[in-house]
């Protein structure tokens, strides 16, 4: 199992316990460091200081005690942001009506990238509004990396 995987099921079990949500966790290499760094959300979007060190002490000591991760790194536990990783279906009707930008495996229409107002989720299809009476269907399994977008 990858770190990324171990520590989302080590994550959402932690969050079980209170009103929050894994938003995406990401193992990756900054300069000469690596970060773990962890994204969470309460139940309505919002984070406060006191909830990241909560989490960051359970989840500091429980990868002390396993100590799966062979090199340094610095951990780091936040918000998503304005920018907000859209991840699993359900983010896909949540955040219905909000402008969004997704970027796809392979070229649809000819292109790779889309920014618009999200419509949501039918079936397995994407819908996006790019301009007034511009609608895109994406299938979902072609979208690579989805997110909020502030620059709509």
């Amino acid at each position: 199992m990858s770190i990324v995987k171990r520590v989302e099921k080590k994550v959402e079990n932690l969050l079980t316990e209170g009103d929050y949500d894994l938003v995406a966790v990401e193992y990756v290499k900054e300069g000469s460091e690596r970060v773990l760094r962890v994204f969470i959300e309460n139940k309505e979007g919002e984070l406060d200081l006191d909830d990241c060190a909560r989490l960051s002490h359970r989840l500091s000591d429980w990868l002390d005690e396993e100590d799966f991760i062979s090199e340094s790194y610095i951990l780091e536990i936040s918000s998503p942001g304005v920018e907000r990783p859209l991840r699993g279906r359900d983010d896909f009707q949540r955040f219905s009506g909000e402008s969004v930008y997704i970027k796809t495996y392979a070229p649809i229409r000819g292109e790779k990238e889309f920014t618009g107002k999200l419509l949501g989720l039918e079936k397995d299809l994407v819908r996006l509004e790019l301009a007034e009476d511009e609608v895109v269907e994406l299938p979902f399994k072609s979208i690579a990396a989805a997110r909020l977008n502030l620059d709509i």
